[in-house]
């Protein structure tokens, strides 16, 4: 196992390339788009439909890159994918033609796959397997502040650089901080392998999940319902944030109420961090999508309040925050260590698949029915959500000596 330094560098490692990959080929979207748009003579609509297909293909591609996790590593899979990230940055800020541009833009969120979230929690459950749960905490402790440094960086250098030249930029931070950061987790990975029996034990116990074997399947699209319910809802506030919450009243006052939404994110995963040992990765899922529906009523109820308006930011801040380690700690404490990798693409592919029509589907029904009528659908897919994680819950468990190794 390696040495508890290690470990801990391994974390603020992996929180740092989160911080960057988000921050380059997701956060960052959302502000250059509009110039994207004028760039080619587009609708600013068009770039976010692209920017939905390519959400898609990430999901498509999703449980692939997990089986190569399984087989290759995630670590080196992650080493590739920095290379590959700042490849296709450069393609994409060379891009003059429309058919360069959208393979770039669906190609981006493709390789996402290969080094964000689902990737570190892989990486995590391989190298420090019988600590990965605290791990994956800590971990989302940190990349939690990936919008609150890039949305800044972005618009500021967007002040005196094209979209281009921003992409330029992005490429070198993945080529020199994100791959020179994976290459030695790879080595560390190779070192714990390589360990023999002293990590064998660790292995072995997180090895095996509480589900047991015959009811992995209904346990699986459970698991895949609640979080594809809650993806959608929580892309679909993400997206349309700040103008939900013009639409409902508030004005001026939309956008300073939407920057709550990234504090109360790293809020609930620092009070997770620092209280939530003895919570399981199953309540906190019920938890976390409970906190969406809350701050969906709550909004419904208070209209252009601004004190419900702040408290709605505030509490699907808090279920966003909880939702991201639930989708590393829930499939590893439900099924296991075995075949990790690919469980999360399969689960991601569902998640991501739905929630790519969120942002249309979505402003669609603002549109047409209004901001009451968007959020009370977030209420029921919250609600939906709660359902399906609640009923994983209800199948008897065996004891820890009975359980089967997944």
């Amino acid at each position: 196992m390696p040495t508890p330094r290690n470990r801990m560098l391994l974390v603020f490692g992996l929180g740092l390339t989160q911080i960057i990959g988000y921050g380059t080929l997701y956060y960052s979207f959302s502000i250059l788009a509009p110039d994207m748009a004028a760039d080619f003579g587009w609708p600013v609509e068009v770039v976010f439909g692209i920017f939905s297909a390519s959400l898609l293909a990430g999901g498509l591609v999703a449980p692939r890159v997990g089986r190569w996790m399984d087989r290759y590593g995630a670590s080196r899979i992650m080493t590739i994918g920095s290379a590959a990230a700042a490849a296709i940055l450069i393609i994409c800020a060379s891009a003059f033609n429309a058919a360069t541009y959208v393979a770039g833009i669906v190609a981006i969120e493709a390789v996402s796959a290969l080094v964000l979230y689902n990737a570190a929690f892989a990486t995590l459950v391989q190298i420090i397997p019988g600590n990965a749960q605290r791990s994956i905490t800590h971990l989302t402790l940190i990349a939690g502040f990936a919008s609150t440094i890039f949305w800044p960086v972005t618009v500021e250098l967007h002040e005196h650089l094209s979209w281009r030249e921003v992409y330029l930029i992005f490429a070198a931070l993945n080529l020199a901080v994100c791959l020179p950061v994976h290459l030695w987790i790879t080595w560390l990975a190779r070192q714990a392998n390589s360990a023999g029996s002293a990590s064998k034990p660790a292995k072995a116990d997180a090895a095996a999940g509480v589900v047991i074997v015959e009811h992995r399947r209904r346990a699986f699209l459970l698991t895949a319902t609640g979080f594809a319910l809650q993806g959608f809802a929580l892309a679909a506030l993400l997206f349309h944030m700040v103008p939900l919450l013009g639409a409902v009243g508030l004005g001026a006052s939309a956008v300073l109420v939407g920057t709550l939404f990234g504090p109360a994110q790293v809020l609930s995963r620092f009070t997770n961090m620092l209280m939530g040992r003895n919570i399981s990765p199953l309540a906190l899922a019920i938890l976390s999508a409970a906190f969406i529906v809350c701050g969906a009523s709550v909004l419904i109820v208070s209209g252009d309040w601004i004190a419900g308006a702040i408290l709605f930011a505030l509490l699907v801040g808090l279920g966003s925050g909880l939702a991201s380690i639930v989708q590393g700690s829930l499939p590893l404490f439900l099924f296991g260590a075995s075949g990790y990798g690919e469980m999360l693409g399969r689960l991601a592919a569902v998640r991501l698949a739905v929630s790519a029509a969120a942002p249309f589907a979505f402003a669609v029904l603002i549109e047409q029915g209004g901001a009451w009528v968007a959020l009370s659908s977030v209420v029921v897919l919250g609600l939906g959500a709660v359902v399906a994680f609640t009923a994983i819950g209800r199948w008897p468990r065996p004891a820890p000596e009975l359980a089967e190794p997944c």
